[in-house]
């Protein structure tokens, strides 16, 4: 119930707004910051690496496969990481503070939050994991007043477009232009 009241009322689309302009600004600024002044993130993935997350009692991996992730993937690209990084969180502001494909820049914004968290930065990280699993849930409704008002339905109307029944017929005589054929 509470979910599709966040989903489909207006007020819960203007309390959406507001999340998400603030969650967008946080994104956007951390990721502007990182392009103006540059970014390298090869410090921090040898360090997820080198001192991954350990279960206390056991001393195991808590995150086996993230670490070798980092390791066998992130480390050797890390010109591509530090790319982006950068990149993916101006994105994700700039979707964010435009309100345009919102729930796709959440969604990314969450993948980028739990992916610091399984190399052990904990920061802001739970905070915008809270904030941004809010406006996921709001799917459309957080985009409401922003750029996918317009946006969702274009997207909708061009993925699911009806074929012109004309069109689809095959054969001479066929379609338009079938005329000049003969």
């Amino acid at each position: 119930m509470f979910i599709n009241w966040v989903r489909t009322n207006k007020y819960a689309g203007i309390a959406l707004l507001i999340i998400r302009l603030y969650l967008g600004f946080q994104w956007f600024i951390h990721g502007w910051d990182k392009l103006r002044d540059g970014f390298d993130a090869k410090g921090f993935l040898t360090n997820a690496v080198t001192k991954p997350v350990l279960d206390k009692a056991t001393n195991e991996l808590v995150y086996p496969t993230f670490t070798k992730f980092v390791e066998h993937f992130a480390v050797p690209n890390v010109k591509l990481i530090n790319l982006m990084i950068p990149l993916g969180e101006f994105l994700v502001g700039l979707g964010l503070i435009l309100g345009a494909l919102t729930t796709a820049a959440a969604f990314f914004g969450l993948l980028m939050n739990f992916m610091f968290m399984f190399a052990g930065t904990v920061s802001t990280n739970p905070w915008f994991i809270l904030v941004g699993f809010v406006l996921f849930i709001g799917g459309a409704n957080t985009g409401r007043f922003g750029a996918d008002y317009y946006l969702l339905p274009l997207i909708r109307n061009w993925v699911f477009r009806k074929k012109d029944p004309a069109a689809q017929k095959t054969g001479p005589g066929a379609g338009a232009g079938a005329a000049h054929l003969h």
